[in-house]
């Protein structure tokens, strides 16, 4: 993989439908860091039946079932959002890194079919657990990023529609790194103030459109449609006009509403957007007390997972949060969760 090293420093069998959805991300941040929280919204035309499996370290896996590829052993556990119970969409580890793939259909990333011969391939099915796997910071995954060299392996899904995506992940720190892809090149940014992403354009030309609105003055106008860029300027705002001293539950809910805002109404699609469509689901990834909350768009209550209460030593057992039968329950969940196998990826 070509890296272009830009990083800007602070002052199916639906393989792609894993992660490849519209979605927001917004990251709140205490002024004494003393509170990072990540939240999420997942945007699709058609459904994603999602559930929540509880990993712990000491898993082996394989980034493909056979060719050149990479295979590793967990050294974190963690919770991971897993669709169709095939891939990872998004995830918190252990150490509070959370990572989360967003659709970007101007990205476009190496893939297996593409690359020289030899070079190892990860499938969209597992790339987010692999980082969540072995990884405790983004400095460690930039490093990781810069090192090696690696092809992706994604199918279409939903009538067509090409996985190209972009990621994001943040630490407890409140340091997060952009991965973005143009013409086979990875690109990297990376900073604490990267507090949003949403979908296309890419990062920077993303901050432009953003750069302008700042100069508007969002109290006296926001864009208000479902785009990504008027959901990233509206995010952008909203959180940078935050309270930075909120603590526990009141970030928790400060947060909740920065992600309401940019969410889209349930039931709405605009014709040949797929890219433009109803949230189904938001999460909050709370990286300093490791508790990943989550809610459905069609029920009325969040419900989280408290990973700093559950075992997640090598040997203990995989774990799994139903959500056809647990969907519209509220609170702490970690009672709910039952022993279950690994999933199977969607290579």
């Amino acid at each position: 993989m070509r890296i272009s090293k830009t990083i800007i420093a602070c002052g199916v069998a639906m393989t792609a439908a894993l992660s490849a959805s519209p979605c927001s991300r917004v990251t709140y941040m205490a002024a004494d860091t003393t509170e990072v929280m990540v939240g999420r919204t997942l945007d699709w035309r058609t459904p994603i039946p999602t559930n929540l499996y509880v990993y712990p370290a000491g898993i082996s896996k394989e980034g493909m079932p056979s060719g050149p590829t990479y295979h590793w052993t967990s050294k974190y556990g963690s919770v991971m959002a897993v669709s169709y119970d095939g891939g990872v969409t998004e995830g918190m580890n252990e150490c509070g890194l959370v990572m989360n793939g967003l659709f970007c259909k101007t990205g476009q990333y190496r893939t297996d079919e593409n690359a020289p011969e030899g070079t190892p391939v990860m499938s969209l099915a597992v790339l987010v657990s692999y980082f969540l796997d072995n990884f405790a910071t983004v400095d460690e995954a930039y490093d990781w990023f810069v090192k090696n060299d690696f092809a992706i392996s994604g199918k279409t899904f939903d009538g067509g529609t090409v996985s190209q995506l972009h990621w994001a992940i943040t630490d407890a720190t409140g340091n997060t790194m952009v991965i973005e892809y143009d013409h086979g090149d990875v690109k990297l940014y990376k900073g604490r103030e990267l507090q949003v992403l949403t979908n296309d354009p890419g990062l920077p030309q993303m901050q432009a459109i953003n750069a302008y609105w700042e100069g508007v003055g969002g109290t006296n106008m926001l864009p208000g449609t479902v785009r990504s860029s008027d959901r990233f300027v509206r995010a952008s705002f909203f959180i940078h006009h935050t309270p930075t001293d909120l603590k526990g539950m009141e970030a928790v809910s400060a947060l909740s509403t920065v992600m309401a805002n940019v969410s889209v109404p349930y039931g709405y699609n605009i014709q040949g957007e797929p890219n433009v469509s109803m949230t189904q689901w938001r999460s909050i990834a709370d990286l300093k007390n490791k508790v990943y909350y989550f809610r459905f768009a069609d029920t009325l209550g969040n419900f989280w997972i408290d990973l700093s209460k559950l075992m997640l030593t090598p040997g203990s057992p995989v774990l799994k949060l139903d959500t056809s039968k647990y969907r519209a329950v509220y609170g702490c969940v970690n009672d709910k969760l039952q022993s279950t196998q690994p999933f199977s990826p969607m290579w």
